[in-house]
């Protein structure tokens, strides 16, 4: 069963585009200072992170 889930990720669909999960979480901050401390404290500790604001 395992096998199939793992072919099933790797085949691309029609678009040719091939699906891989991801996990990951949002930190809400007070402002731009904030956000830039916990991007630089996380980055510094090896995670990748990417910044957003809505």
């Amino acid at each position: 069963m395992q096998q199939d889930k793992e072919r099933q990720v790797k085949t691309p669909g029609r678009n040719g585009f091939t699906y891989r999960e991801l996990f990951g979480i949002i930190v809400l901050c007070d402002n731009a200072r904030q956000q830039e401390s916990f991007y630089n404290k996380l980055k510094s500790e090896g995670y990748r992170v990417k910044v957003v604001a809505v």
